[in-house]
């Protein structure tokens, strides 16, 4: 399965510049959050594949959220075999709709004990924050959730995607790294993902 994973930016390459067929390849399209509803929407539509998403820290600005898509926050999807667990939000920096603590976050992870029991775990995490002390800062608005280390280490997905780090932040925020057995990968504008399924 070829995967599409989008977040924060939106990627010229497939929108500005998109040429017919420039999306056929993919199989899948993962969004981490703070892309604007017509641009998901632009790509399912020209993709033809589904779009899976969770919501950003700015996503309650846009008003709506996108149309032909499917929110995965606070449950798990199922794509093809693919189980994908969504937890979108950020670290509570301010008053909105996708901010959480820590404690906020670990409730919502609690809450999903039976979709996980059910599932038999999931594949893939999909985010908007990253988790603690891997690609996050020390600043509030854009520190990670501990508790997403603990969901990995207990089910050891095969990737952990997230976006909310952009990678201009800095030189040494790296796009693809690993967490034991969990590749993580920092969707910020775009990124491409072939899996064996």
């Amino acid at each position: 399965m070829k995967i599409l994973a989008v977040a924060d930016v939106k990627a010229d390459r497939f929108y500005e510049y998109y040429k017919p067929g420039k999306l056929d390849e993919f199989d899948l399209i993962l969004s981490c959050g703070d892309l604007r509803p017509e641009y998901l929407e632009f790509l399912v539509t020209m993709a033809r594949c589904p779009l899976v998403y969770v919501h950003g820290n700015h996503d309650d600005s846009y008003g709506r959220d996108p149309q032909g898509c499917i929110c995965a926050d606070d449950m798990i999807v199922d794509i093809g075999g693919l189980r994908i667990l969504g937890l979108g939000g950020a670290n509570r920096y301010r008053d909105g709709a996708y901010m959480y603590t820590e404690r906020e976050m670990a409730r919502r992870i609690r809450k999903l004990w039976y979709p996980l029991h059910k599932h038999k775990g999931f594949d893939i995490l999909l985010t908007h924050a990253p988790a603690r002390h891997l690609n996050d800062f020390e600043t509030i608005p854009h520190r990670g959730f501990e508790c997403f280390n603990s969901l990995m280490e207990r089910y050891e997905p095969m990737y952990f995607i997230h976006g909310h780090i952009h990678r201009n932040y800095g030189v040494d925020i790296p796009q693809i790294c690993e967490k034991g057995a969990t590749t993580v990968v920092n969707a910020y504008e775009y990124c491409i993902i072939d899996t064996d399924r």
